[in-house]
């Protein structure tokens, strides 16, 4: 029977099938999710983001909803709500498409910020709460929604809050030149998440989270963690700094990606992996920043290079 991290070697392997040349990003989802997280994918349209979640459901056999947001879509439209019958006389719920274990929200920022609201209990808590009453999302449960970084018109950019609730922002990219060519050959016999297969149960998939729980963290690794988050906090050029929530997300996406290269024990290159695509959609920067054309990233990386990296890791 192959082990946890080899069954995420696979589901990895298997994606890349859907989405050519981009393992890379792929591995990155993946650790994101299988830390119990949802992702935030901000690229410009046609690059596969729709493609790789549709394989992603397929791979894992767990069901899939899409829901395309529009400046008109309310938050029952995502939630459900209770409707009358007419023959039975009574009010009954209906679930809306949230009620899933995969849900796509394609160009989130299109909608506005009360529909966007109708998602935060639901990635924070896995559940949704309608008229009083509430109700359990099943297990395993992502969201992974999409943005363009170019189109603004029209568009109702993501509160802090919300933005916080996403465990990493990642960017697909164009692909190379000999992987477009693939795509092309491949492409115009069907549709490329078709060539995916299941590689595992969705049970499978909650088994392996339990397991990386397990993974040890040592305490001067957990301190260097809190020394990333509290140097984003004080920085002169970052007006809104990392919140607690997204140290735990960092620690946990760390463990995450120790797991999947078969280690029980968290070393720092698994924290600096992970570091950019948690951290960099999470900082609000200094409004000088933009004149003086410093990005997010080019801050974090002056971090974590002045951030001195721990010694003895208590690896085992």
């Amino acid at each position: 029977m192959p082990t946890g991290p080899a069954k995420l070697q696979s589901l990895i392997h298997m994606l890349s099938r859907a989405v050519l040349g981009k393992e890379d990003i792929i591995q990155q989802m993946v650790t994101g999710l299988v830390a119990g997280g949802h992702i935030l994918f901000e690229d410009v349209p046609g690059v596969g983001k729709t493609t790789l979640v549709k394989g992603l459901a397929r791979s894992l056999g767990c069901v899939f909803r899409r829901v395309q947001c529009t400046p008109d879509l309310l938050p029952t439209d995502i939630t459900g709500m209770p409707m009358y019958n007419t023959k039975s006389g009574q009010w009954s719920f209906q679930k809306g498409p949230i009620f899933t274990q995969v849900l796509l929200v394609d160009e989130i920022n299109r909608t506005s910020p009360k529909t966007q609201s109708a998602l935060l209990e639901a990635m924070e808590e896995r559940q949704v709460t309608v008229d009083g009453a509430t109700y359990t999302l099943e297990d395993p449960f992502f969201v992974l929604a999409t943005q363009n970084p170019l189109e603004h018109e029209g568009t109702y950019p993501l509160p802090e809050s919300q933005m916080d609730r996403f465990t990493m922002k990642l960017s697909l990219g164009y692909p190379a030149k000999i992987e477009e060519i693939r795509l092309l050959t491949r492409g115009i016999h069907k549709k490329t998440w078709e060539y995916v297969d299941q590689v595992m149960e969705s049970g499978d998939f909650l088994g392996i989270k339990q397991e990386i729980e397990h993974v040890h963290v040592a305490d001067n690794l957990l301190n260097y963690a809190a020394e990333l988050s509290l140097a984003t906090r004080s920085h002169q050029k970052i007006e809104l700094g990392i919140s607690p929530r997204g140290t735990i997300h960092l620690v946990k996406c760390a463990m995450a990606n120790a797991y999947i290269a078969n280690r029980d024990y968290v070393l720092p290159d698994d924290l600096q992996q992970v570091f950019f695509p948690v951290f960099g959609h999470r900082l609000v920067m200094d409004r000088s920043s933009f004149f003086e054309e410093i990005s997010a990233e080019n801050v974090l990386q002056e971090i974590l290079a002045e951030v001195k990296v721990p010694g003895n890791t208590g690896g085992r």
